[in-house]
């Protein structure tokens, strides 16, 4: 049963996710609640019924000012400057901005147009996280993507001529038939555009995807941990610090929207089939998630809620450690009963375990997965469950 947390539980800071559900074309690795976009995007309805949704959740808002927004989909970018302009009007006016709010944007090489993302920045979006995947023709055929090489160059050529100073490129590595040569290409050329901000992560197969049914051949086991380790090697000589498992970045460029994410932090989700994780002044802590299929969503008039769930005290501490030691540095100690409201020696018995197996670092003032820990997070977290 969920019970109020204690005396030392603090409200988190409170982001927002954005979810748009349309892309050109579902990719056969995608898992994601995504949905090839027709002729026309309902625009100006999909916008109403997201501030619909906002104002359903505004009770969980609790005078607490945005600290940041992510338009993940989906492809966002296929919105116009217009609708995207109207809904942040409308966000802000029914919560309110921190006067340093990030604010990103996904997008993708295909539908990059120069004026379309100068209009986008001049709205206030100041983050883009463009979705490269690969450089090269082969690798980016078998992964459906709708781009080239040359178009992924000159997204970032268009990010930063529109004025954004902070952008990230998603990179994949474990693609069908790479080599080690391959995904060090991959990675030199996207250091060449300059981002702040790198997210490098392996091809997994997702039930409910193509590549589930049709998986394609991929590079063998040891294949992958070389990849892993060179391309490692590569990015910290480029000055991008690795501080969460996918997640590298220039001194200062770490994404504040996902480390509120990995620390435990507040979001509202709204758009189709988002999720959110909120937190209430007592320590009672709720996700929830909405209906998922965008014609269900457009359907409805206030019930954007799909279901919703409370967080036992019982399986807090695995909720809060799940997200924490994903960070490479992870986090103080104290952090925990901040955001759980229990106290830290309830996982005194669990954590001597893990330290004696060397997969948590043995520091009373910082809860942090050794190297060893976080290449076998899974078998780390084994030990806090409920």
């Amino acid at each position: 049963m969920n019970t109020p947390a204690g005396g030392g539980f603090q409200l988190p800071p409170l982001a927002l996710y954005v979810h748009i559900p349309w892309c050109v074309r579902k990719c056969p690795y995608c898992d994601f609640n995504s949905h090839a976009a027709g002729p026309s995007l309902p625009e100006e309805e999909y916008v109403d019924a997201l501030l619909a949704d906002l104002d359903a959740d505004l009770g969980h808002v609790h005078r607490r000012e945005l600290t940041s927004i992510f338009f993940g989909g989906g492809t966002p970018s296929l919105f116009s400057a217009k609708a995207l302009g109207r809904l942040l009007e409308g966000v802000e006016q029914r919560v309110g901005f921190a006067g340093d709010i990030e604010i990103t944007l996904e997008a993708n090489p295909g539908t990059f147009e120069q004026a379309k993302f100068r209009d986008y920045r001049s709205l206030g979006i100041n983050r883009l996280s463009i979705g490269v995947q690969s450089f090269q023709e082969a690798k980016l055929k078998a992964l459906g993507r709708i781009h080239d090489g040359s178009e992924a160059i000159r997204a970032a050529d268009m990010a930063r001529n529109a004025g954004f100073d902070n952008f990230n490129l998603d990179l994949m590595h474990g693609l069908p038939e790479q080599s080690i040569e391959d995904a060090l290409f991959d990675l030199r050329t996207a250091i060449d555009q300059q981002p702040t901000h790198l997210s490098w992560y392996q091809l997994t197969m997702e039930p409910n995807t193509v590549f589930w049914s049709q998986p394609p051949v991929l590079p063998e086991d040891d294949l992958l941990w070389d990849i892993q380790e060179a391309g490692q090697a590569l990015l910290a000589a480029e000055g991008y610090a690795q501080y969460e498992v996918s997640a590298y970045a220039q001194s200062g460029r770490a994404a504040r929207h996902n480390l509120n994410y990995w620390t435990f932090g507040d979001f509202l989700g709204i758009g189709a089939g988002a999720h959110a994780k909120l937190s209430s002044p007592d320590g009672h802590i709720l996700r929830s998630w909405k209906t998922r299929l965008p014609k269900d969503y457009l359907a409805t008039t206030k019930a954007f809620q799909a279901g919703s769930r409370a967080l036992d005290a019982e399986e807090l501490p695995f909720e809060f450690l799940m997200n924490v030691l994903r960070l490479t540095n992870g986090v103080p100690a104290a952090l925990f009963s901040q955001r759980t409201g229990l106290p830290l020696a309830q996982l005194a018995a669990a954590r001597r375990e893990a330290e004696s197996r060397k997969l948590l670092l043995d520091d009373p003032e910082r809860l942090v997965a050794t190297r060893e820990g976080q290449l076998f997070l899974n078998d780390l977290l084994q030990h806090f469950l409920p």
